[in-house]
């Protein structure tokens, strides 16, 4: 395949696209189902923003099949140990789609929504769609799309297009694409120039198309999310009802998050796309990579006086990769969200929480004034999501984190009868938040290149730490999470540079990479390994010989046994190891 590309924004490239060329078309995104054994209570903000945006902007009848937002109580959960409820079966999912149809009328397009874990769900559904609309424009995008590019044509013939990025601009091409396509064929829309230039050519007897998404050059100028699009499915079923009684975080959501509260109504939406740091475990291609971009305090205020009026909501989490960059955006917040006397929730970084920093004239460190927390406080926020990842200072340099956590030095801290080395900036950002009444929630990974049994041990340790320090507070045991993941490696991801990583990947699951690009090769063994990447806190096993993953230092079967102790809740135990 050729691809024609472009460098052009796409925004500027849908200019000339008008109600006219697609008003009246029809188009139906479908997410993905996520981790079965977690309730849905993140909204699936991208369908929602590209069905607002098509149908405000250009009367495109657009719909959203939610597949994430069932989780089914009956004899099959109970057998399987599934509280929470099942997602729907392969038959429930076919049924549920061609219904939709009826109801809906066919669409001319329908577009796939999901993260790199869902590629096994997004292989069936195809099929699917193929069995019931044999022509349909059918399109993959969001993280999967984005981590796999054209490589996804391989595991999915069925497809028509790849879309890759933010697809808030690229959306209307894709419309317009497939509505040129349904009226003249595609032969004749081919010929006519009008699909360049994301059209790519055949491949494996299909024509096949690359769009290349982008940020958008105003994020205020997004419609907001119509959450009413999941306000009922054509069973009848709240799914949207269901989503907001679900806590966005806390033991109930079963996501890796501890809380000291609680919630009984709360939405979600984000307030910033990418990140500007560069963690080499993490992958941003859907939502802009290191181009940092954020939303207006006025933007925010607006879109958190709707929820709060229309979904009485008690709780908004704003699930963001980093919200906490801009210090004069959260001090513009303050004065805007205190008269909304609502409690809400995101994820910054402890350095940024600890706003702390060496002071070169007297050698010792200053805070910021006002700390960002604090701010944060007084607008609302009551809890922080941080990725903590690692207390080790040589784990926390090999994830490229090291620079900002480290660079205010280490503080002496004495945990059970036992001295430990910690980050200071993680210890004051800790305290920070406890001392503004934003409670703190640490996620872990385990396993990571490089990481040997004492380095995991400090990282339990900081959690025991944590644990003490709630607990001299008055707070539950429980408002510490003392899960884990795994350290996994995602395709898009700089984890490679380490080759042990590349090393295990083709010893236990035979990958082979591309010598020029360093980019896995799209073949069977790649595959099995993409459709292994389901459930980030588990190990990663050949599906073949059942061989684990382990990255790490630490001796297979002493790994074994400390992910053991996680699983079964008793993390502490890794310390008497």
């Amino acid at each position: 395949m050729v691809n024609s590309g472009t460098a052009l924004h796409p925004a500027i490239l849908i200019k000339g696209i008008s109600r006219r060329d697609i008003g009246g078309a029809k188009t139906v995104f479908i997410n993905m189902p996520l981790r079965e054994t977690a309730v849905p209570s993140t909204l699936p903000q991208g369908p929602l923003l590209l069905a607002t945006n098509l149908r405000k902007n250009y009367d495109v009848y657009a719909t959203v099949i939610d597949l994430n937002g069932y989780r089914i109580k009956d004899e099959k959960a109970k057998e399987r140990n599934l509280p929470n409820g099942r997602h729907l079966t392969l038959d429930e999912t076919f049924a549920l789609i061609k219904e939709h149809f009826r109801v809906h009328g066919n669409p001319d397009f329908v577009g796939f929504s999901g993260m790199i874990t869902t590629l096994r769900w997004q292989e069936r559904v195809a099929k699917m769609i193929r069995e019931i609309l044999p022509d349909v424009f059918l399109a993959s995008g969001n993280g999967l799309a984005t981590e796999l590019k054209t490589g996804l044509f391989n595991y999915i013939p069925e497809l028509d297009a790849v879309a890759r990025s933010e697809g808030d601009d690229v959306i209307v091409k894709i419309v317009y694409d497939a509505c040129l396509i349904k009226k003249v064929g595609i032969e004749s829309a081919v010929a006519s120039g009008k699909l360049a230039p994301y059209y790519l050519g055949k491949f494996k007897g299909r024509h096949r198309f690359l769009y290349e998404g982008n940020r958008p050059m105003n994020l205020d100028a997004i419609p907001f999310a119509d959450l009413d699009l999941l306000k009922e499915d054509v069973r009848g079923n709240q799914l949207l009802e269901y989503y907001i009684n679900n806590p966005v975080w806390g033991m109930g959501a079963n996501n890796s998050s501890a809380t000291s509260f609680s919630m009984k109504r709360s939405t979600t939406f984000v307030s910033s796309r990418g990140c500007p740091y560069a963690c080499s475990f993490c992958f941003r291609g859907s939502q802009g990579e290191r181009n940092y971009g954020m939303r207006s305090a006025e933007n925010i205020a607006e879109e958190m006086r709707l929820h709060i009026k229309k979904y009485n909501v008690d709780f908004i989490g704003m699930p963001d990769d980093n919200f906490g960059v801009n210090y004069e955006r959260i001090r513009a917040m303050k004065p805007l969200l205190q008269p909304l006397n609502i409690r809400w929730g995101t994820h910054t970084r402890l350095d940024e929480s600890a706003g702390l920093k060496p002071n070169q004239k007297t050698g010792g460190y200053v805070f910021e004034d006002p700390k960002r927390v604090d701010m944060m406080a007084e607008a609302g926020c009551i809890y922080i999501g941080f990725g903590a990842e690692s207390a080790s200072p040589p784990v926390l340099t090999a994830m490229h984190k090291g620079g900002f956590i480290l660079q205010n030095g280490m503080t002496e801290v004495m945990v059970d009868g036992k001295t430990y080395q910690f980050p200071r900036t993680m210890i004051e950002g800790i305290k920070n938040c406890e001392y503004a009444g934003i409670h703190a929630n640490c996620t872990w990974i385990m396993a990571y290149p490089t990481e040997t049994l004492e380095d995991l041990k400090t990282s339990v340790a900081f959690m025991k730490w944590q644990e003490n320090f709630y607990a001299s507070r008055g707070k539950s045991l429980d408002s510490v999470n003392k899960r884990m993941f795994v350290a996994t490696w995602y395709p898009g991801t700089t984890m490679l540079q380490y080759g042990r990583v590349q090393e295990l990947l083709t010893k236990v699951f035979g990958i082979t990479f591309d010598p020029f690009t360093k980019e896995p090769v799209c073949d069977e063994k790649f595959h099995q390994y993409v459709l292994e990447l389901d459930d980030a806190t588990k190990i990663m096993h050949d599906p073949v010989s059942s061989q684990p993953l382990n990255f790490g230092e630490m001796p297979m079967d002493v790994f074994l046994r400390a992910r053991d102790y996680v699983d079964q809740g008793e993390t502490y135990k890794i310390l008497e190891m």
